[in-house]
């Protein structure tokens, strides 16, 4: 693997911060490795690795950040990263580790205080850890007390199994939670009616990398942090037009970036990044040629 490829520091939890009354904090799923190419779509190579390396198989080291939120009534977390249940071919493939109950029990969170868990969509990198693989094969949900909250068309798109993404939904990170009942889908209609999960803390769709895929609003004392999942990967995704070989509609997804940005910057809103491994959390500023860049927070 090439040097540049390799993270710089292993910090379980990458950042802590006040915003406004609420406590954040960005816990670590630890890093994977996915195909630059694929990551940036057609952005040519010669531009993208500018900006982030590759190693010598192409790959570049993306982060795994799960956002938890304490309001001083609830727990809320963001995202739950890749998860145990990899097969021994797909972890050789994206070098994952698999260690977010480390980096929760090194920021002092223990699962049971956990009430709250959104996915911003059910992509196998975004919602691993929602339940744990047991050795004798049982599947039980990570965040025993916790509600849970998808989209409702996630879901139903990833039951359909369809060849150009069926790799990237595996039920057990979320049919054993809705069987039970302890996740709640959501549609457009119901998050247009009331978009807040509790307190300071909403939903909006943004669609384009998938169909329903969700952004969560954090809002406290007067500050906006939005976490915007796979609308803006990384901080290296924040052109409008660089947008991922992954996403299902990429005109969608860049006119949703544009509508996102036309907010995010005026309104200057902390933008939290799900795998940016060396910059969880930034503000993104206008440059001298009009692009977006990041201002990282930390």
């Amino acid at each position: 693997m090439h040097p540049a490829a390799l993270p710089t520091d292993d910090n379980l939890v990458r950042a802590r911060f006040a915003l406004g009354d609420f406590e954040t904090i960005i816990c670590s799923d630890g890093t994977y490795l996915l195909d630059g190419g694929a990551m940036f779509g057609v952005v040519p190579k010669t531009m993208w690795q500018r900006r982030m390396k590759p190693d010598d198989d192409n790959r570049i080291l993306l982060g795994l950040n799960t956002t938890v939120i304490r309001t001083g009534r609830h727990t809320v977390l963001i995202e739950t990263g890749i998860g145990n249940k990899q097969s021994a071919k797909m972890q050789e493939i994206h070098q994952n580790q698999a260690r977010l109950p480390a980096s929760l029990a090194a920021a002092g969170i223990r699962p049971e205080e956990v009430d709250v868990v959104i996915n911003t969509h059910l992509h196998f990198d975004h919602c691993g850890w929602n339940t744990t693989l047991y050795p004798d094969g049982s599947v039980t949900p990570t965040f025993p007390n916790a509600r849970y909250f998808a989209h409702r068309g996630e879901m139903e798109h990833g039951h359909l199994q369809l060849d150009r993404d069926r790799v990237s939904y595996l039920s057990p990170n979320y049919d054993p939670l809705i069987e039970s009942g302890q996740m709640i889908l959501v549609d457009d209609d119901a998050i247009e009616a009331d978009p807040e999960i509790v307190p300071g803390i909403s939903l909006e769709v943004f669609p384009g990398h998938t169909a329903q895929m969700m952004g969560v609003h954090i809002e406290s004392g007067g500050e906006h942090a939005c976490y915007i999942g796979d609308l803006h990967p990384t901080s290296n995704h924040l052109d409008p037009t660089w947008v991922m070989g992954y996403d299902l509609d990429p005109v969608r997804c860049i006119a949703e970036r544009k509508r996102f940005l036309a907010r995010a910057i005026p309104e200057r809103w902390l933008v939290l990044f799900t795998h940016d491994h060396h910059v969880p959390a930034a503000y993104v500023e206008l440059n001298d040629k009009g692009k977006p860049v990041a201002i990282p927070k930390i």
